[in-house]
């Protein structure tokens, strides 16, 4: 039996260009993931953390990079005790252009057993990649608070 996994596919007015630079520029990132900000230079085996507000709240290491197409990293959600005690799940962005958008699949998957990190991300992904697509098309993020259960994502 396949471990369950979250995949979340939206199509964005941009080029690969720009949604890879949205995806891995640390200033960009904290303007529509609601405070958080990735910080890595993105090679592969490189360390990958996302801050907020200061604090480490997820980790892992760059396992994929080919840009502007493909980008993957672990990630270990550390800013809660029973999560931090989970293996790392994997995170995979893939970039196509699609008439004149760009195409953006995002599978988070290799959870375990009884997963506490899959409920979060499952309601923490929708929220950062439509404040994304948002941002990218209108030049402003989305303006709400993300829930305290999604703030992993």
């Amino acid at each position: 039996m396949r471990k369950p996994e979250f995949v979340y596919v939206t199509f964005i007015k941009t080029t690969p260009e720009k949604l890879w630079h949205a995806l891995t520029n640390t200033a960009f990132t904290e303007s529509y993931w609601f405070g958080c900000s990735l910080h890595s230079d993105w090679k592969v085996g490189s360390r990958m953390h996302m801050d907020r507000f200061g604090k480490v709240v997820n980790e892992g290491f760059v396992l994929e990079s080919d840009p502007p197409r493909r980008l993957s990293y672990s990630w270990l959600s550390v800013f809660d005790a029973e999560m931090i005690k989970e293996h790392p799940s994997r995170v995979t962005f893939v970039l196509e252009p699609s008439n004149g958008a760009v195409k953006l699949t995002v599978t988070h998957e290799d959870f375990a057993d009884d997963s506490k990190t899959l409920p979060s991300i499952s309601e923490g992904w929708p929220l950062v990649l439509c404040s994304l697509k948002s941002i990218l098309e209108t030049g402003k993020p989305l303006d709400f608070e993300m829930p305290r259960s999604a703030e992993s994502a």
